[in-house]
């Protein structure tokens, strides 16, 4: 499932956080659990199954729930599930502890803290910008952020989806033409902390960073590019957002 905010079980799950949002949990596990019903593949049930996981009250629900994503996560294995894994791990552990099951506890308690693998560098990464660049062309960090004024990132942002840097593009600073490149990481990276397990369990956006720069390959001329009108809503969820950016 390449992630979209436009697929049933993505819409379904944000309907969900925004009942949880407002007090709403019990119409919120209802439409998470829909969504499980609807999901089609493993990924789509991957997500659902996270979801439902959050809302059980009784440990031996939540333990059902968070085994099963497991087991997806496990099958799908991928850069998408990976990063989702020590937040499993940890949550199983939890579970455990209070059941009283110490040798799960201490067993999900070690797999928790180690280092996920790095993600993979097989594939091809994006990066969408307003600067006109040719091939060869370094983009560096140092730039400052196009969501939060005078904040000089340290890290430079690109991802493995084309119209995640589509987006990017629209909502970057200045008035030159949106443009998303190829980009190939000169250096080590790791999965963007800003999105990596926070609405969605694992990196679905499949977002990195890296503080070495990027080398440009290449220029992609046809994507499908966002309205003025999803621009704006964009933009408006961005200037209400009160979250802390990490940098």
């Amino acid at each position: 499932m390449e992630f979209s905010a436009n697929n049933t079980v993505v819409k379904l799950c944000i309907q969900g956080m925004h009942l949880e949002d407002t007090g709403h949990v019990e119409e919120a596990l209802t439409l998470f659990l829909k969504a499980w019903e609807e999901a089609t593949d493993d990924a789509e049930k991957f997500t659902s199954a996270h979801h439902i996981a959050r809302r059980q009250t009784k440990l031996e629900d939540k333990l059902k729930w968070l085994n099963t994503g497991l087991q997806l996560a496990q099958k799908i294995n991928d850069d998408v599930v990976k990063p989702a894994l020590p937040l499993i791990y940890v949550q199983l552990a939890q579970c455990y502890k209070e059941l009283g099951e110490m040798d799960n506890a201490e067993k999900y308690d070690k797999l928790a803290k180690q280092l996920p693998d790095a993600p993979s560098t097989k594939e091809l990464f994006f990066h969408g910008t307003r600067a006109d660049l040719q091939i060869g062309d370094l983009l560096t960090a140092g730039g400052k952020s196009n969501y939060e004024a005078d904040l000089v990132m340290n890290h430079i942002y690109f991802t493995a989806l084309i119209h995640g840097a589509g987006l990017a593009a629209a909502l970057a600073k200045g008035e030159g033409e949106e443009r998303v490149y190829i980009v190939e990481p000169t250096g080590d990276f790791e999965d963007d902390p800003n999105v990596t397990n926070k609405k969605f369990a694992g990196n679905p956006t499949r977002s990195y960073r890296s503080q070495k720069p990027l080398k440009v390959l290449g220029e992609i001329k046809n994507w499908a590019r966002i309205t003025a009108e999803e621009r704006n809503k964009w933009q408006e969820r961005l200037d209400n957002n009160q979250g802390e950016i990490i940098n």
